[in-house]
This record gives C-alpha cells, sequence and structure tokens, in this order.
C-alpha cells in the first residue's frame, strides 16, 4: 500500500506525475462512450503503443466493439519514491480492468518495443497463448530509439527543414492562455534522419519481419502505422519538417512491405488520422494553437480518437468499405481538413491574438485536455484525499 496525497506538478504543457483515479477514469469514460460490441469477430491484434493517444482509442475500441484478443505493448514508468508511476501505467491497469470485465483475452507487456529482446518477450507470449495475428498495429511514439542491429541511439527533434519557421504558439505558461511566438532554426541532415529512424518506420518493418520468421501472420493479415499530415498551417513544422520526413518514411515503408515481406501474405497501409490533443501533440510548437482555434470552428464536431478509431476497425474488419487515396492511405482526416472548416481556422490565425479572444473556450478545453491525459481536472475524482499509487501492471 502506498497512500499519497498528490497535486499536480504543471508549469505549462508539462506535467510530470499523474493521478491514479484520475488516469483510470480517462479510460473508463473512454470506454462507456463507445458504443458496445457490434460482432463476435474477436480478431487477434498486436497492438504496440497502446498507453496513450490513438493506441489507447484503438485499444479500447476494439475491445468494447469486436472483442479483439492479443497483446498490447508499451514502455511505462512504475511508481518510485519521488514520482506516481505514468499516466499510461495507470490506464493500462484500467484497460486491463475493462478487458477482463468484457470477457476479452488481451494480456499486456511492459518493455522496449525497439529492442530485440523486447521483441522476443511479445512474440513469445503472442506465439504461446495465440498463435497467428490478424491485425498489428503500429502507434509507437518516443524521443530515442535504439538501432537493435548498431546500437546507434536516435533521438528525434521537432524542426522544420530547409529555413527557419516561425509563427504564433498557444503558451500556458502563467496559468492563463496567451499567444507567443516560436523560432526554430532548420533541421540538419542529421536531424532528419535520427528522427526517421525513431518516428519512421524502420521498426515497423522489424516487427513485421519478425512475425513472418516465426510463421505467426494470420491468412489475411494487415498492419497499419499512424500518421498524421494536418493543415498547411502547421506543414512548416510538421509535414515539411523533421517529422514530417518521418511519417514519409513510415509511408515509403508500408509500400516497401506490400512488395516484400508481405508480398501475397498480407497488407501494410498507413492510417491518417486527424487532430488530437496528445502527449505527443502537444509538444509540437504551434500545434496547440492550431488544435485550439480548431475545436473553436468546429465546437463537439471535433472527432474523438475513439470515434476515429471506431471507423478504422470499421474498414479493417470488413464492416465498411476500406477506403484509401491515390497513395493507398486510409483516411480519417476528412473532418479536418474540410475546406470550409480550414476556412475559418485561417481566420482565426491571420490574427492569432484576437483569434485567441474569439477563442477562449477552446483554448481553456485544451488545457484540460491535457490535464485529463495525466488524470487531473475530472468531475467525480476526489484530488483532496490521498489515493493508493501502487497499482500492479497487469498479469499476463
Amino acid at each position: 500500500m502506498s497512500l499519497r496525497h498528490i497535486d499536480p506538478k504543471q508549469r505549462g504543457f508539462l506535467i510530470v506525475n499523474s493521478h491514479p483515479t484520475g488516469a483510470a477514469a480517462t479510460v473508463s469514460r473512454m470506454w462507456d462512450r463507445i458504443p458496445p460490441r457490434t460482432d463476435g469477430s474477436a480478431p487477434v491484434v498486436l497492438l504496440l503503443g497502446h498507453s496513450a493517444g490513438y493506441g489507447l482509442a484503438t485499444l479500447l475500441t476494439g475491445l468494447r466493439r469486436h472483442g479483439i484478443r492479443g497483446v498490447g505493448v508499451a514502455y511505462e514508468g512504475a511508481e518510485t519514491e519521488r514520482r506516481t508511476a505514468t499516466a499510461g501505467w495507470y490506464r493500462t491497469a484500467e484497460a486491463s480492468r475493462l478487458a477482463a470485465e468484457a470477457g476479452c483475452d488481451f494480456g499486456f507487456v511492459n518493455t522496449d518495443a525497439f529492442s530485440a529482446k523486447g521483441k522476443d518477450e511479445v512474440l513469445d507470449l503472442v506465439e504461446r497463448r495465440f498463435g497467428k495475428v490478424d491485425h498489428l498495429i503500429y502507434s509507437l511514439a518516443a524521443p530515442r530509439r535504439t538501432d537493435p542491429e548498431t546500437g546507434t541511439v536516435h533521438h528525434s527533434v521537432i524542426k522544420p527543414l530547409g529555413a527557419p519557421y516561425e509563427a504564433p504558439a498557444l503558451d500556458f505558461s502563467d496559468g492563463s492562455p496567451r499567444v507567443t511566438r516560436v523560432c526554430l532554426e532548420a533541421g540538419t541532415e542529421e536531424e532528419k534522419h535520427s528522427t526517421e529512424q525513431v518516428m519512421g518506420g524502420a521498426d515497423w518493418r522489424l516487427w513485421v519481419q519478425a512475425l513472418a520468421e516465426r510463421g505467426l501472420l494470420g491468412a489475411e493479415f494487415s498492419t497499419v502505422a499512424l500518421t498524421y499530415i494536418g493543415s498547411e498551417l502547421t506543414s512548416p513544422i510538421y509535414r515539411q519538417g523533421t517529422i514530417g520526413a518521418a511519417k514519409e518514411h513510415l509511408e515509403r515503408t508500408a509500400g516497401q512491405l506490400n512488395a516484400g515481406v508481405l508480398a501475397g501474405r498480407g497488407r501494410a497501409m498507413t492510417v491518417v488520422a486527424g487532430a488530437a490533443v496528445t502527449q505527443a501533440s502537444s509538444a509540437i510548437p504551434s500545434i496547440a494553437l492550431y488544435t485550439t482555434f480548431l475545436r473553436t470552428v468546429l465546437g463537439d464536431g471535433f472527432r474523438t480518437t475513439a470515434q476515429q478509431a471506431a471507423e478504422l476497425w470499421d474498414q479493417l474488419l470488413g464492416s465498411t468499405p476500406l477506403v484509401t487515396d491515390a497513395e493507398g492511405r486510409v483516411r480519417l482526416d476528412g473532418w479536418e481538413l474540410d475546406p470550409r472548416v480550414q476556412d475559418r481556422v485561417r481566420e482565426l490565425w491571420a490574427d492569432p491574438r484576437a483569434g485567441l479572444d474569439r477563442s477562449a473556450a477552446g483554448a481553456e478545453w485544451f488545457m484540460g485536455q491535457i490535464r485529463e491525459l495525466y488524470g487531473w481536472g475530472l468531475d467525480g475524482v476526489d484530488y483532496d484525499s490521498a489515493v493508493e499509487t501502487s497499482v500492479a501492471w497487469p498479469e499476463r
């Protein structure tokens, strides 16, 4: 037992501790909003990066709507004397409870998915409990990756390419939203390459190859990796920057997998999701302000990660036709890139300070979403009382 009274340790968008009850509540509330099972297909799924963002939404939607079986993989930190466990640790515990309650056979592994040891650990479990895999979902986001073949440690960076970047940004460092300017120097070719090695398709390829080598590809195997395109407003720092280069690498990898190891044995695709408030996206300059304006324009029409994940599962499992663009990507971002929506966002972006004045509710919503990622600020959670912070990782 480890009862503690904890308060959020926060500066701007950075929060370094989490609330166990609150983090669990974010999962249970997402679960309750997902329509229950629509079929009994129960495919075997290997989900890499299950504990946050689109990975978490894909997990919960798959469990709730389709009774998926399989294994989720994340790399989360346990509680220490100084800090709580990470929010993803607590979210995993709640996801496991809900899966068991729903009768879903799903296990969770806490390991470095980039490492050869981690792959062996996970695939041993998959082979022992489930046999062949029907769907591999790749949703990993990390600041660094050690190449298991060379031992080189690659660090991802968020920088423009070709020219410096200057743009408005949302700042919450003083507790209230305000517009500032962000200025970033252009990234180097080395930084671009390193970011591709962390956030691109190198590790996705290794996972697919490992499944194939073990004979674990299902008869109609498919694998998808999550990507993003976004608006022209954020393109210089995202799609045309180091992260965008990594996403293009991810998309090229899909073609290489289809022409190589998966030829005649399965299919690889990237999935272009729409904007979302995630731990990863909040670190990208200007994305917070853009997302605030997008929320202001759309209101409740802003599609949640779970809504988008439901659309993805329906396409993957054949409930609705699988629709891809000219580059073979599944597109879930039409609601965001609708020209009428983007025109209204551009109006706010043209004078960002005036735009923020018109978007006060959107800014508060954005900050509320950030806090909820770590389990803070949820109605019905008692933050004044001590809480049990020692929560076990789910048994396999």
